[in-house]
């Protein structure tokens, strides 16, 4: 199938750039509304199934536009938990994953914000083969609207799929206003956490933007040493400059921030470690999510839970919000870091 051009595909666009479509063919103004009805409500996958349009309006809409949609190639459930990881092909055939969790407060769909990954970090899955291509806002909508088939409602959207969502930011920001957009899903900023590895430049050029969303920093070291044999992105941008830039993110949006810290058996979890993360995070306002490390790539292995546990208290004690992330659906590789989009087609 022919690869989707992101300037055509019509479920990445805002309203507004679909009413610009329908002045230059001569429509009312209101088709637009139908238009974006029938993708952001009723997750139409052709513009056939828009019936309330005119047939020439619909042909008109074919010959001009694609619609970026996504394909259920194949369907894990998690024995231990009811996470559901997706083996999704878009229209060129590309393939990604994307996970849809149950949580007591609600859905939450890990959306892939590009194929594969350039980052490298060298405990995750999806760093494996390298990035295929980035992803459109409209294929990022695509997996929230396909996973959310099976649930009664998505109310939250994480951005830790496949990807760097940085990388992509430009339709990364775009998929987040299409996302909210509160005559489509609806889904509140403050329901959306987008994950980084740290890219700086970018976390500069997302502040400008104030938006309510959770930024979470994948740190995994408190140190440059450590982070460096961790991360590639590490090299670029050391730690002083990656901190500067997370409190400038902080005063600019005055949302607290989320540090991302994947334990790894002998390579982070000392107590040191910790000591060394007290001492680096002081003053920033901020949430510490600890990630005993999933088998996904390399011979690294998760901390125990109890050497987890007094990770955390050390950061606790030094009035350091801090949790232990319950790891779902990792029977399946769909826990983080296990994205890699390597489901065998049976």
């Amino acid at each position: 199938m022919e690869k989707l051009d992101i300037s055509l595909d019509i479920l990445s666009m805002t309203l507004p750039e679909i009413e610009e479509i329908m002045q230059t063919l001569s429509q009312p103004t209101y088709r637009a509304k139908q238009v974006w009805g029938w993708l952001h409500q009723k997750h139409v996958q052709n513009f056939d199934e828009m019936a309330n349009l005119p047939r020439q309006l619909r042909d008109q809409l074919r010959e001009r536009c694609g619609i970026a949609t996504v394909r259920e190639v194949k369907k894990l459930t998690s024995k231990n938990d009811s996470t559901a990881k997706y083996l999704f092909a878009m229209r060129d055939n590309t393939l990604i994953e994307s996970v849809l969790m149950e949580y007591n407060h609600g859905n939450t769909v890990c959306v892939s914000t590009q194929a594969g990954c350039r980052m490298g970090c060298v405990f995750c899955a999806s760093a494996e083969g390298g990035l295929v291509r980035n992803l459109t806002a409209g294929e990022m909508c695509a997996q929230v609207y396909a996973a959310g088939k099976d649930c009664k409602r998505v109310g939250g959207v994480v951005l830790m799929g496949c990807g760097e969502p940085l990388d992509n930011l430009d339709q990364t920001l775009r998929f987040v206003e299409l996302i909210t957009h509160p005559d489509g899903a609806n889904i509140g900023a403050r329901h959306i956490t987008l994950s980084t590895c740290g890219l700086v430049p970018q976390i500069y050029k997302l502040a400008e933007h104030k938006l309510q969303i959770t930024l979470a920093i994948s740190l995994h070291g408190a140190t440059d040493d450590v982070r460096q044999k961790l991360m590639p992105v590490a090299k670029s941008y050391p730690l002083e400059q990656l901190m500067e830039a997370c409190k400038k993110y902080v005063q600019a949006t005055n949302r607290r921030l989320t540090f991302e810290y994947a334990l790894v058996k002998g390579i982070n979890d000392a107590p040191s470690h910790a000591r060394d993360l007290t001492k680096l995070l002081r003053g920033i306002n901020c949430h510490v999510n600890l990630i005993p490390v999933n088998k996904a790539r390399g011979s690294y292995s998760a901390t125990p839970r109890k050497e987890a546990a007094v990770f955390a208290t050390i950061l606790q004690e030094a009035r350091i919000q801090t949790t232990i992330r319950r790891s779902l659906g990792s029977d399946v590789d769909a826990a983080c870091g296990q994205l890699r989009a390597q489901i065998q087609h049976t």
